[in-house]
């Protein structure tokens, strides 16, 4: 149900919540409104009728009283078409006016209604008081033929008091259900702000994996098309193991980025077989690497690599491929040292560090996103990570990451 489609079956204070009568808004009447403004209008008006007939059945009242007291009682019914915008002054107006003409009574109920529908509780109270002390004065001028006093003050008294209460409970039924589609709104609104979180979080994941799949890869393509550029005259046999790694690795990164391409597709539905990376597939990686001409020592403490949870293995391979990777593009030839070491119940630290490099060397711009990437990947894991450079001109990382799946 919407609120533009169903507006006219509402309130206006409740179909046009931006401007509460409380706060002395006006909106513009329903459809609902203007029915229930008809039917208290005729209601008053039927009050004042009967109060008119009782008036001209007593012989003792002049038929100019009677006028007036009709003119009076007309012109009450017609001030409730204000009452939605000027409540409290028309109900103190009516109870005021209620104390001399008996006509006015009908009206000066409608009024004590919407003053307790459309103010708070202490305004209410106020006129309420005002209305139970002025109840005795209008019997008391003028009396009622067919009933004394104290019958006539009390059923002034009661229907007072049933009015007022009447409104507070429709107020407060009002109150409930602008508060329940308030909260309904702001949950509606925090889902939309969790959906765009989620959303935001899957892009960086998307990113972080892109940058740690294909910064590897194209890091050897980089290195080893600058050294066929640099190295025109390489024997033949280095060439042609340049151009191997070459079509190795975008073949590679290719496969890589088919799958990735994959997953956002069809989430779950990839067809692509290739392995997961783990700290088992460590070795392949640092095999890899030494294939691509690199000098990489691993050492790694981790006597069943199976063992390890699949998260904290996938993370350990990460910075190594990164670190291997930064190392490729800052320090060619340089030796570069993967140390692997923990178990369970002391977590994996993995380092990976190289020293200066000694040769003059091609640079290869970096955006430094991977290292960036790999702090908030093992902070994500519920470990941490540091990275800077060595005191010999080199540069290390190291990670520790929670033996936890």
């Amino acid at each position: 149900m919407t609120r533009t489609e169903y507006r006219w079956l509402l309130p206006s204070a409740m179909a046009d919540p931006e401007l509460p009568g409380d706060q002395g808004g006006h909106s513009r009447r329903t459809v609902r409104d203007w029915i229930v403004d008809i039917t208290a209008f005729l209601c008053a008006a039927g009050i004042g009728l009967l109060a008119a007939a009782t008036i001209e059945a007593d012989r003792t009242t002049s038929d100019g009283v009677l006028f007036v007291d009709c003119l009076i009682g007309a012109a009450a019914c017609c001030a409730l078409w204000v009452r939605r915008r000027w409540p409290v002054g028309l109900a103190v107006g009516l109870i005021l006016v209620s104390t001399v003409e008996p006509v006015a009574a009908g009206a000066m109920l409608v009024a004590l209604f919407s003053v307790a529908v459309h103010r708070p509780f202490r305004p209410v109270a106020a006129i309420g008081v005002l209305a139970l002390v002025t109840a005795p004065v209008q019997p008391y001028l003028r009396p009622d033929p067919n009933s004394s006093l104290i019958e006539s003050t009390v059923i002034g008294v009661l229907m007072s008091l049933l009015v007022l209460s009447w409104g507070m409970v429709v107020r407060s039924r009002r109150q409930l259900v602008v508060t329940l589609r308030e909260r309904a709104r702001r949950a509606e609104t925090e889902a939309g702000l969790r959906a765009e979180q989620a959303q935001r979080l899957a892009r960086e994941a998307i990113a972080r994996e892109m940058h740690d799949v294909l910064a590897h890869r194209l890091t050897l393509l980089s290195v080893h098309a600058g050294a066929l550029e640099f190295r025109p005259d390489a024997p033949p046999a280095e060439v042609a193991r340049a151009a191997g790694v070459i079509r190795d690795s975008a073949h590679e990164a290719l496969q890589d980025l088919r799958e990735i391409i994959g997953v956002l597709r069809s989430p779950g539905e990839s067809d692509g077989d290739r392995p997961t990376p783990t700290l088992a597939t460590l070795d392949a990686l640092i095999a890899e690497s030494r294939l691509a001409g690199m000098k990489v020592t691993l050492d790694n403490d981790i006597t069943d690599p199976t063992a390890a949870p699949a998260a904290t293995g996938r993370t350990v391979y990460r910075i190594a491929q990164e670190g291997l990777t930064n190392a490729r593009k800052h320090a060619p030839g340089a030796e570069v040292t993967v140390t692997v070491t923990g178990g369970p119940g002391d977590g994996l630290t993995v380092e990976v560090r190289n020293p200066a490099p000694t040769e003059p060397f091609e640079q290869v711009p970096g955006s430094g996103q991977g290292l960036i990437g790999l702090t908030e990947r093992a902070t994500l894991a519920g470990g941490r990570l540091d990275h800077g450079p060595a005191a010999d001109g080199g540069f290390g990382i190291r990670a520790w990451l929670p033996w936890s799946p």
